[in-house]
């Protein structure tokens, strides 16, 4: 709060008005507010690991090998390229698709329709990951 302690006449309690703005409690307040979201935003970023392909095709005439793609349907129906499967035969029929030594550690897709429940999609994921798939890529749009 300002008061006015000279000026006019009048009695010697008459202040009178101060029109002037006080800034020092808005420059408080926004002080601390600057120094809560410094001590905030740090806090705030989450760092995520990302395995991206490069961004450099290949050269052409280079045969380029068609990737594994589980399918997960509406109802729960599971699908290794074209081939069905279900959650209990889905390492050893992914196995038997991938046809190298060691299989968990190719690069596998997985791609869920639009109507697939978030739960029967978890599934299939935590199957993979109890089999030791862990190299998992998700398709969010059509391979061509």
């Amino acid at each position: 709060m300002a008061a006015k302690l000279s000026g006019g006449g009048g009695s010697k309690f008459d202040l009178g008005q101060n029109s002037d703005i006080n800034v020092t409690p808005f420059v408080d307040v926004m002080l601390v507010l600057l120094i809560i979201f410094m001590v905030a935003i740090p806090a705030a970023t989450v760092s995520i690991k990302l395995d991206l392909p490069p961004a450099i095709p290949p050269p052409p005439g280079t045969v380029v090998e068609e990737p594994t793609l589980i399918n997960v349907q509406e109802g729960g129906a599971l699908f290794i390229g074209e081939r069905p499967t279900t959650l209990e035969t889905l390492a050893a029929d992914l196995a038997a698709e991938l046809a190298v030594p060691v299989p968990t550690e190719e690069r596998v897709y997985v791609r869920a329709d639009r109507t697939v429940r978030y739960g029967e999609f978890m599934s299939v994921m935590n199957q993979l990951q109890t089999d030791g798939y862990f190299l998992v890529a998700l398709i969010n749009e059509e391979l061509s």
